[in-house]
């Protein structure tokens, strides 16, 4: 199993060393807010996250604590020192607040979560966890998802609670839960996408039993809202190795039922029919696109680069020649898409956005090798929109051949696409292609009235726009007028 420690020992050292750091820089906001709950009587621990990301170097200014003080105590004490304050989540525990406080010469927001002490389960059939609290620390550390999450810090002494073995998994770079992981999915069954999520996030082993789990338990993911569902495929996704996530919930069932399109893609071989394998290819191009990434993480960009071939399965046929072919893969793939994420509750413009780009990935294919037309470069731009900078990436990323020389080829004739698309740009406004004449144009000229006529020549016009380029005002109200005098019975 890869490992990103050799020593061990000194890597608890060092984790330990890079904790405290963190901790210091935090500690005006932490330990003023430690005693204030100390002075009512209560205590107080960083937790979860906060405490591994601490341990990792990366604490961030979302800081999560965890306390004996149930909700209605929490607030008393918080509202008179937050900036603000919320309560999304006080049914489940949790009271948010944000904080603006003075760290060396700066003043920083911090964003902070304190959860009471608690224990959650889900019954057989609900999708929302029933919620009761504890009393200790201890209590609260062993129904957390991840032994790397059931750490502690109690403030403002400072002092590191890990009854669960937690800091050296981390070391360890491996994911456990801290009970059996069968209880800790039987309690809360999205925690085996979480375990995806975070080896993905942290380039994370799971531990056999881990995975042997979410195996045998892969169908209790279905009592979980697809929002729920959604939120933890996002951060998969967006992470710094997705493919390690993806291939986790392919490999353990999980994705049969949260994205079945995945696994499908899986086809079987046959001896006398080569094809790429069209799941690896996905993930591939999926890599390839993030390397392409010019402003962080796209999560439009890289659902497409996913998704980009789900068609194929439903499309395949064996040819007379040997050949296997996916005629329409796109346009069936775009439909697929769009059901999938609909279904997750994306929102629809993310929808719409993804659809689109699986569509089109294949057009600039559809051009062949010559040189590009102005009308070819027009029409592309235009069905591309807003999305054109993004099916750049996606058209690029789909080359995966080994064959260096065509993926040369590929890679200059796409070139060409783009020097085309930019001179177009320097001589015609390309991003918003639209008529040389407006609708009111059209009606002042043809003397009609707003209806279905309108749209008719407004479309005619359109394509002479793409076709030929801008037109001078006068030969475009002549070619109206040509088109006007061919329309019969009108």
């Amino acid at each position: 199993m890869p490992n990103a420690y050799e020593d061990i020992p000194t890597a608890l050292s060092q984790a330990q060393h890079r904790a405290v750091s963190e901790l210091l820089r935090v500690s005006p906001v932490a330990d003023e807010l430690a005693r204030r709950f100390q002075k009512a009587g209560f205590s107080l621990a960083l937790v979860g996250g906060s405490v591994r990301d601490a341990l990792l170097g990366r604490l961030g200014n979302d800081l999560d604590f965890t306390t004996d003080a149930r909700p209605e105590d929490v607030l008393k004490i918080i509202r008179p020192w937050a900036d603000s304050v919320w309560e999304v989540g006080i049914a489940f525990g949790t009271v948010g607040s944000q904080k603006d406080a003075r760290v060396g010469d700066d003043v920083q927001r911090f964003q902070i979560e304190v959860t009471t002490y608690r224990s959650e389960a889900y019954d057989r059939t609900s999708r929302k966890p029933e919620v009761s609290y504890g009393d200790s620390i201890e209590e609260d550390l062993v129904r957390r998802d991840f032994t790397v999450n059931a750490m502690a810090v109690a403030l403002p002494e400072k002092e590191f609670v890990d009854p669960h073995g937690g800091l050296r998994d981390l070391a360890e770079g491996v994911l456990r839960t801290p009970g059996t992981p069968e209880e800790s999915f039987s309690d809360d069954p999205l925690r085996m996408m979480r375990a995806a999520r975070f080896a993905a996030q942290l380039d994370f082993e799971v531990a056999p039993e881990v995975v042997a789990a979410m195996k045998a338990m892969a169908g209790r993911i279905e009592i979980v809202s697809a929002e729920r569902v959604r939120d933890e495929l996002n951060k998969l996704i967006l992470s710094a190795h997705p493919r390690k996530g993806l291939a986790l919930l392919v490999d353990t069932g999980l994705a049969g039922h949260v994205l079945p399109e995945l696994p499908a893609l899986r086809l079987e071989g046959d001896e006398h029919h080569r094809h790429k394998d069209v799941y690896e290819h996905s993930l591939t191009v999926l890599e390839q696109a993030i390397a392409l990434e010019e402003e962080g993480p796209d999560l439009v960009l890289r659902m497409a680069a996913l998704l980009h071939d789900i068609g194929k399965p439903r499309t395949r046929r064996f040819e007379k020649d040997g050949r296997v072919s996916f005629h329409h893969h796109e346009v069936v793939g775009a439909k697929m898409t769009k059901k999938r994420l609909s279904a997750l509750k994306y929102s629809n413009e993310l929808v719409k956005d993804i659809s689109r780009l699986v569509e089109l990935h294949l057009r600039f294919h559809g051009y062949g090798t010559g040189e590009w037309t102005d009308s070819a470069v027009r029409r592309y731009v235009r069905d591309a929109g807003p999305q054109l900078s993004r099916l750049h990436k996606l058209t690029r990323s789909d080359c995966t051949t080994r064959n260096k020389r065509k993926a040369a080829a590929l890679s200059r004739a796409y070139d060409g696409l783009e020097e085309r698309i930019d001179q177009l740009k320097e001589q015609e406004e390309l991003d918003a292609i639209r008529p040389d004449l407006n609708g009111n144009q059209i009606q002042e000229i043809l003397g009609i009235r707003p209806g279905p006529l309108v749209g008719r020549a407004y479309a005619h016009l359109l394509e002479l726009r793409l076709e030929n380029g801008p037109m001078e005002h006068d030969v475009a109200v002549a070619a109206l007028k040509e088109w006007w005098a061919a329309q019969d019975g009108v």
